[in-house]
């Protein structure tokens, strides 16, 4: 198993880096955590889908982390993309007035630190995609400081955990690991 981590700004291209990477394999499971809530977000959500290749499996569950097992025996790559959005979604469940409180952070991370504890069993080449959120400013609202800091702290995890870690800027990856 190899554990590839791509990271990078919005429309940074971090997604078309990893799908070259994932289109290496012949079989690929794609996860995807994207949630139509306008017409941008189906936009978005199309154009991805366009990118993939047509036999490039899907499983989508936008508030879980997926458990993998005999489902995907098949597969020599899965691609998660991304979980900036994932935990976007977990978010949006959270009372505002609860942000203050550490247990969403510890639960969220725990969460996460046993998924990838899952992930390093696995003998699929695993490329996880997640959004920086660290060179901008600090968010003036609590859901965005919560947001910024839990991400932070999951991207320093993943990239922690994996084999490999790319930042991907104007479309250009950048080896971290």
């Amino acid at each position: 198993m190899t554990m590839t981590f791509i990271t990078g700004g919005i429309r940074s291209g971090k997604s078309e880096y990893a799908e070259r990477l994932a289109n290496e394999s012949t079989n690929v499971l794609y996860v995807g955590f994207g949630v139509i809530t306008d017409d941008e977000m189906q936009q978005r959500i199309e154009v991805h889908q366009k990118r993939r290749p047509n036999h490039w499996g899907l499983l989508s569950n936008p508030t879980e982390l997926p458990i993998f097992g005999s489902t995907n025996e098949d597969n020599e790559a899965i691609l998660v993309d991304c979980l900036s959005t994932w935990l976007a979604n977990r978010c949006m469940s959270i009372p505002e007035e609860e942000l203050k409180s550490k247990d969403h952070q510890e639960t969220i991370l725990l969460e996460l630190q046993s998924w990838l504890e899952q992930i390093k069993q696995l003998t699929e080449h695993v490329i996880i995609v997640s959004s920086e959120v660290g060179l901008g400013g600090v968010a003036l609202y609590r859901l965005g400081r919560f947001y910024q800091d839990v991400l932070g702290k999951m991207n320093q995890l993943t990239a922690e955990a994996a084999d490999e870690a790319f930042a991907v800027m104007s479309g250009l990856p950048l080896r971290l690991k």
